[in-house]
């Protein structure tokens, strides 16, 4: 089976900060991580150097391809920048990218 891991670390939630299913809503400097295995990914935040991961709501999500699952860690991070209680966005993958 295929699998792929993402993680990026400091990133600033904007004002709203991002909502997970664990702790409601999650502000300030954070660790975002996503894992895809297959056919899914599931996508967690932490308080970066924190030891608790919190799923991001909307995780896990369909995603097709290793290419597809960087793209969402990508608008994920992008979400969470933007605040406004963030969510796992979905539909994220570029025409052309499974």
């Amino acid at each position: 089976m295929a699998w792929a891991s993402w993680t990026t670390t400091g990133v600033f939630a904007g004002r709203g900060g991002v909502r997970t299913d664990e702790a409601g809503i999650l502000n300030g400097d954070l660790t975002v991580h996503t894992t895809w295995s297959g056919q899914e990914a599931h996508v967690a935040v932490q308080y970066s150097g924190g030891s608790d991961w919190f799923t991001v709501t909307g995780s896990p999500t369909e995603c097709a391809s290793e290419e597809a699952s960087r793209y969402l860690h990508q608008a994920v991070v992008d979400a969470v920048r933007n605040g406004g209680a963030a969510t796992v966005p979905r539909h994220t993958a570029p025409p052309g990218v499974l």
